[in-house]
């Protein structure tokens, strides 16, 4: 299934080898089009620079440039160094106390151009509606901002400022570690909140009083756990432990043994090891006349065919206003995926239950919420902007009463369980197209939903471990650290799930054909790593590299005046690094550490030399016109926190602008739905409330 065979894409500037590049063509776009015929134009010039170009009014033009077109900072050089640092990223990344360090590869980039690719799509299927194209603009510095939502709330909050982590991942109050020394390298384990963690933290605390050595964890309420609450003497002890005993351990030990426990442990891989993965050789992954991957996600068109739903707009403004979707996704994946589609201003209801609430539900992370009310987190409100909330017991015997209808309705059904679930339900794509023949259905895992890991377990640091993203993460001479001591796979899957999403949508309006989407983390992340992966199927062994990049002639991190200030600076041609040194001198790190990171910043960029402050959220949210010109942040009233700002999908349409809602409480929609989708009386609605189907 190739939905954008037949289409045209000019490629602009350096765009060509870049990853949205490889995204069209992996939906079967032709990369040699002419401006004045094209039905795609990508860029990284932005628009005033392409102003002049012939691009057709049908045509969807998408630029990805460091600060995005207009606003007074569109102009400033950028590159990957500068742009993580401008949006936060890089400050986050590395030892606490030390010297940033960057993410392996073009990480913000990357993320970037897969918010391009979502965003290309919708106005791809928003052309399908009215007939016209429109230009969507991406600044990587917004997309890198975006991606630390927790920093930003607890900001807003607190007041607080999240700090580099090292081998840890920051979630708000708490610092949990994830990266662990082993006896011949690294492994990726994380403890994990209440009913969803509990199996495997037992397993490991089992296995670590198996082996003999104090085991403080012995006897925990794993169902009652909270990495939220739970006291820091508390964690540090156990740490101590868990350090210890993975000390004692191989990679083959966490491989097989790990594995056969149900341990939430990965193995941090090498790119070779990408390369030899039994999982992705079993799903065709290096399946290609490069033998590199080409593959974003999985199509799996439907067999059965249906009349072309009507070309329709819905009453929200924004690219896929009209579309409807039914969303049974939970944290981050699925959630960022219907929010995206929902901002984008379809139509989205969620199915969420009280007796297994999201986590993000649970996850007490500043102080104006607590482990007593499921109404007020504010990182579920941001997951959560623009759907409606319907509590549904999916076992309980009156369930599909409201569920079949819901299924009818939808054009769009998203999930990120582990695969299996969904079938358990009686909710597998093959079961719901009886219902829905024409169904888009898109599913995010960790591994996808076929091969031999396919249900095994995982969360967002598991792609980073297997990709090579974390053992590419670091300076050469130390451990490797968390590759942005934030999400990543689980905010850069959402949006190769949102952009097949639209594409499989347009694909149904000309071929009456639905689809399954099976997008997994895994091979994603492994699409980011892929020059790595590349390097290493030439034989040769990429290690980690700190600060610098071989396609740049100069960049590193300096030290600024100031506690824990920092700048960025790249040089990209020798003009521009003898302009570099004729300002600073010979000792680069002396200059700017007499120096404000601002006013260095600003010095180097009216030289046109690339350069960006290492900026943290106070930074961000109050003092850069850039991001306050690209309205990053959304004010969106909550039903208990009140007025805040939300992070906005971070994608400017110029002609289907979104208008993003406030967020749900808890089944706050129910009877709504229920009376105007899914067609009940209010009797009725009031028996299947006392039968607890609403809970």
């Amino acid at each position: 299934m190739k939905p954008l065979s037949g289409h045209a894409v000019a490629v602009l500037g350096s765009m060509a080898d870049r990853p949205l590049a490889r995204y069209l063509a992996s939906l079967g776009a032709r990369l040699d089009g002419e401006v004045e015929s094209a039905s795609f134009v990508i860029d990284d010039l932005g628009l005033e620079k392409t102003a002049h170009l012939p691009i057709p009014g049908s045509a969807v033009h998408v630029s990805v440039t460091p600060f995005g077109s207009g606003g007074p900072r569109a102009h400033w050089k950028g590159g990957e160094l500068v742009a993580s640092a401008m949006g936060g990223a890089l400050r986050l990344t590395g030892e606490p106390g030390e010297k940033p360090v960057k993410e392996a590869g073009d990480a913000c980039t990357f993320h970037a151009e897969m918010v391009a690719a979502a965003g290309a799509m919708a106005a791809h299927y928003a052309r399908g509606t009215h007939g016209r194209g429109q230009h969507v603009d991406i600044s990587i510095q917004q997309v890198a901002m975006s991606r630390n939502v927790n920093g930003l709330l607890v900001w807003q909050f607190d007041r607080r400022k999240l700090d580099r982590a090292g081998g840890c991942i920051a979630y708000g109050k708490a610092k949990v570690r994830v990266i662990w020394k082993l006896a011949d390298g690294w492994c990726f384990h994380a403890l994990m909140t209440g009913r969803l963690g509990a199996p495997a933290n037992k397993a490991l605390s089992d296995w670590m009083d198996e082996s003999g050595i104090a085991n403080p964890m012995r006897g925990v309420d794993w169902l009652a756990y909270n990495r939220s609450t739970l006291p820091a003497e508390t964690r540090a002890e156990w740490e101590t432990a868990m350090a210890g005993f993975f000390a004692a351990r191989t990679k083959h030990d966490i491989a097989t043994e790990g594995h056969r426990r149900g341990v939430n442990a990965c193995v941090v891989n090498e790119p070779s090891d990408v390369l030899e993965d039994r999982h992705l050789t079993a799903r065709g992954f290096f399946d290609t006349p490069t033998g590199l991957p080409e593959r974003f996600a999985g199509l799996r068109e439907a067999t059965a065919q249906v009349a072309a739903p009507v070309v329709h707009a819905g009453d929200r403004p924004g690219p896929l206003s009209g579309v409807k979707v039914l969303d049974f996704a939970w944290a981050l994946v699925g959630s960022i995926t219907t929010k995206t589609l929902g901002d984008m201003g379809a139509d989205v209801v969620k199915i969420e239950s009280r007796g297994r609430p999201d986590l993000s539900r649970l996850d007490v992370q500043v102080s104006a919420s607590s482990a007593a009310s499921l109404d007020d987190k504010p990182w579920f409100a941001h997951l959560n902007s623009s759907k409606k909330s319907l509590t549904l017991d999916l076992k309980a015997p009156g369930a599909r009463e409201l569920l079949d209808p819901l299924i009818e309705w939808a054009d769009v059904v998203a999930e990120n369980f582990s695969p299996g679930t969904m079938a358990k339900l009686g909710l597998d794509y093959d079961s719901l197209q009886q219902l829905n023949p024409g169904l888009v259905m898109v599913s995010g895992s960790v591994y996808g939903q076929t091969g031999p890991m396919a249900r095994e377990w995982g969360v967002d640091g598991t792609g980073g471990a297997l990709s090579g993203r974390t053992y590419l993460t670091g300076y050469p001479d130390h451990d490797p650290v968390i590759p942005g001591a934030v999400p990543y796979g689980d905010v850069i899957v959402p949006f190769v799930m949102a952009g097949h999403v639209s594409a499989a949508l347009q694909h149904r309006r000309e071929s009456g054909r639905g689809c399954h989407i099976d997008a997994s983390m895994y091979e994603i992340c492994v699409q980011q790593m892929r020059d790595f992966v590349a390097s290493a199927k030439r034989g040769e062994r990429p290690r980690r590299m700190g600060n610098a990049d071989p396609s740049v002639l100069f960049q590193d991190v300096f030290r600024a005046a100031g506690e824990d200030r920092w700048v960025a600076i790249s040089a990209f041609t020798g003009d521009e690094m003898n302009r570099l040194l004729a300002v600073t001198g010979p000792d680069i790190g002396a200059w700017t550490s007499t120096r404000e990171d601002h006013a260095i910043v600003e010095e180097l960029q009216a030289l046109g030399i690339a350069a960006g402050a290492l900026q943290d959220c106070e930074d961000l949210m109050e003092n850069d016109p850039q991001i306050a010109g690209r309205n990053a942040l959304v004010m969106l009233d909550h039903a208990v926190l009140g007025p805040f700002g939300h992070v906005a999908t971070p994608v400017e349409f110029s002609r289907d602008r979104m208008r993003p809602y406030r967020p749900p409480s808890m089944g706050e929609h129910a009877h709504e739905i229920a009376r105007t989708i899914a067609g009940l009386s209010t009797g009725r609605i009031a028996e299947l409330e006392r039968q607890g189907v609403f809970k």
